[in-house]
């Protein structure tokens, strides 16, 4: 970015903390030295590189995260409702921050974890294949050449993992939810990069206890083609069915993660298994990891597939990096509540990039404040932040007060955690 961009995006930052709604309405009405429609051109029609603010963010976060447990780069997606058919990528399609089929515009998104501290690091506009088909709408919006060719959202999920690479970030395994787990040619795909990755699966993904061999079957009955591809020579089994027959002594009990409610603690399960890649048409081995964790409505079974082994890795590490795809969808919460992603006004595709950019932009910076807060204010939140510059830009109250405020409420959260681990001691 520019000199001559720098004062707008400050001013859009310091928007997206004192506005009602971030969208830019709201963030030129809170700025009383604001011309909305410069800042409209600022976000829609300059020439600024919003990935190089994306990637520089990604690098910077890479830098200061702390080195203390295995950084995962934690993938996910994340959905917006919306009405009408002009927002960039919008369509029907599943969007998951209301479980179901909607008018909704979809990114995939990616962050750095480590421990307790992550951070946003890259997002990509899912494009529905209507949309790539339509080229008029296609320029209407701005897409440029390059991005009107359709992408499924583990293609877009793939070109985030090599950009991370490409820009030197460092992280030692890769994580993402069950839509992408269940990609056995994405989990190759990681594993020929030469990284760990730790996939979830879902719960009726078919598993080879035992390796098959791939043979042609013999050709049924005297009509018909005599069949050419090779299959499984076994019969699969899903994995909710294995899980089913476990034993107690086949679990082992981990501590995974700290949580604001005591220990994360998990019943596991490890066994070494075989899944079928159709596109490859190969038999893959993969580590099953089954975690089984007591709720208020019962148990909860977490599965997941990863090209890690119990030789190399401790049964706890298999378990910490199963356990930290948690961090992505609070980085999703907390840029959509705090940051205002889910309220993005915008039709053209430059205009998306310029505010993905700087949402995730601002999203180092508070981690940078979280880790140089960090030994004397521990539990120092977004949410924390975002109160304390208000209050710097408007003077509500005194420094005084602002500081008491935050201790009662750290102290209350304090004794909440302490409650829940009492028990730990």
């Amino acid at each position: 970015m520019t000199k001559k961009f720098f004062d707008k995006a400050e001013k859009y930052a310091k928007g997206i903390f004192t506005s009602s709604a971030r969208n830019i309405e709201r963030i030129c009405e809170s700025q009383h030295d604001l011309d909305y429609f410069q800042m409209q051109h600022f976000i829609t029609d300059s020439n600024w590189n919003g990935r190089a603010v994306i990637d520089k963010a990604a690098v910077e976060t890479s830098m200061v995260l702390p080195n203390r447990k295995l950084t995962g780069l934690i993938i996910d997606e994340t959905g917006v409702v919306k009405k009408g058919d002009k927002s960039i990528g919008v369509g029907w399609q599943y969007c998951g921050n209301v479980g179901k089929t909607a008018n909704s515009q979809v990114a995939v998104v990616a962050c750095l974890s480590n421990g307790d501290f992550a951070s946003m690091v890259d997002a990509r506009l899912y494009l529905p294949e209507d949309w790539c088909d339509n080229q008029i709408r296609c320029e209407q919006a701005g897409i440029p050449e390059v991005h009107r060719t359709f992408k499924t959202k583990t293609g877009l999920a793939y070109d985030i993992i090599l950009n991370q690479i490409q820009l030197g970030v460092d992280f030692n395994f890769i994580g993402a939810d069950g839509f992408y787990g269940n990609d056995t040619n994405l989990a190759d795909k990681i594993n020929d990069l030469g990284h760990l990755y730790m996939l979830d699966i879902h719960s009726n993904q078919p598993i080879f206890l035992e390796k098959p061999e791939l043979v042609i079957p013999p050709k049924k009955g005297s009509r018909g083609r005599a069949p050419e591809i090779s299959k499984p020579d076994k019969a699969s089994v899903q994995a909710d069915q294995y899980c089913k027959y476990l034993e107690p002594k086949d679990w082992v009990d981990i501590k995974v993660r700290n949580t604001a409610k005591g220990k994360l603690k998990g019943k596991y399960h490890f066994r070494t298994v075989f899944v079928h890649n159709k596109i490859r048409n190969s038999i893959e081995k993969r580590l099953l990891a089954i975690r089984k964790i007591k709720t208020k409505r019962g148990e909860k079974i977490k599965y997941s597939f990863t090209n890690a082994d119990l030789v190399q890795h401790t049964e706890k590490a298999i378990a910490y990096m199963q356990a930290q795809r948690y961090f992505v969808e609070h980085c999703i919460k907390e840029s959509k509540k705090i940051l205002g992603m889910s309220q993005f006004q915008t039709r053209k595709w430059q205009a998306w990039q310029h505010q993905i950019a700087i949402n995730i932009m601002v999203s180092c910076f508070l981690l940078k404040e979280k880790l140089f807060c960090f030994d004397d204010l521990p539990l120092l939140s977004a949410a924390d932040i975002k109160e304390w510059i208000w209050f710097r830009l408007f003077q509500s109250r005194t420094d005084e007060e602002m500081i008491e405020i935050m201790f009662v409420r750290h102290l209350q959260r304090q004794n909440d955690i302490n409650r829940y681990y009492k028990n730990e001691f």
